[in-house]
């Protein structure tokens, strides 16, 4: 029996990929929700970092993803296994999930800039990001590596999720000419574990979160807003 207790804010993208991980193999961890402006004591005494995921484990508390997820790979060894068999294999996956975690920030940087001129320079490096993504899904999909879903997977999931987010503003041409990205992004968005990764309202939670970061996205979505409530 595994006892897991997941903890994070609603909107982190990195916790998404435990909560991936522990779908596919079944695991119904408990989920704790917490505000990252406001962390309650209990909280600070468990995460060293004071960041999230944590992933608490009776009385112990795993933090870091990366960690977290080869922990679960470890305690879960009666489960589906989501890293590759080969060595070479394993490596190769476990590089382009950290990859993926890069692209994350890459996405915090975007959705940031504070003016249009960082914020175009910002969608060019995302932009570029995705196209090396692109020259790696050879395979034919639907995943990272052929028809076998695995964290690596689960790693770039969250990601595609925030761009959906994104296309309600405007079309930022982060796939553009990317149709082996595209029809990834749609393959792993159909997924029932990442379906059930998140809060039912995270695209209306994390839209009304990047309204209010004072960035140049954020006087995209008053945009937005203002359109609609006239077409309305």
């Amino acid at each position: 029996m595994h006892d897991f207790e997941l903890i994070s804010n609603i909107l982190c993208p990195y916790t998404q990929r435990a909560a991936i991980q522990l779908a596919e193999k079944g695991l119904e961890p408990r989920r704790t929700y917490i505000d990252l402006a406001d962390k309650p004591d209990w909280f600070i005494r468990l995460s060293p970092l004071g960041k999230v995921p944590v992933l608490r484990v009776g009385d112990t508390a795993v933090f870091e993803t990366a960690v977290i997820c080869e922990y679960i790979e470890e305690a879960a060894v009666d489960r589906v296994p989501l890293w590759p068999a080969d060595a070479l294999d394993r490596a190769r996956h476990r590089a382009w999930a950290e990859f993926a975690s890069a692209v994350i920030g890459d996405v915090f940087g975007f959705y940031m800039a504070p003016d249009e001129a960082s914020f175009e320079r910002k969608r060019t490096e995302l932009a570029e990001r995705f196209a090396r993504l692109e020259r790696q899904l050879s395979s034919g999909g639907p995943y990272f590596d052929g028809a076998r879903f695995g964290l690596v997977d689960a790693a770039f999931a969250p990601i595609f999720r925030l761009l959906d987010t994104f296309d309600q503003l405007a079309d930022f041409r982060l796939l553009q000419g990317l149709p082996a990205t595209a029809a990834y992004r749609f393959n792993l968005a159909v997924r029932p574990s990442v379906r059930a990764a998140v809060v039912p309202d995270y695209g209306q939670v994390f839209l009304r979160y990047l309204a209010g970061r004072g960035s140049h996205m954020a006087h995209l979505v008053a945009a937005a807003v203002e359109r609609r409530s006239v077409e309305a």
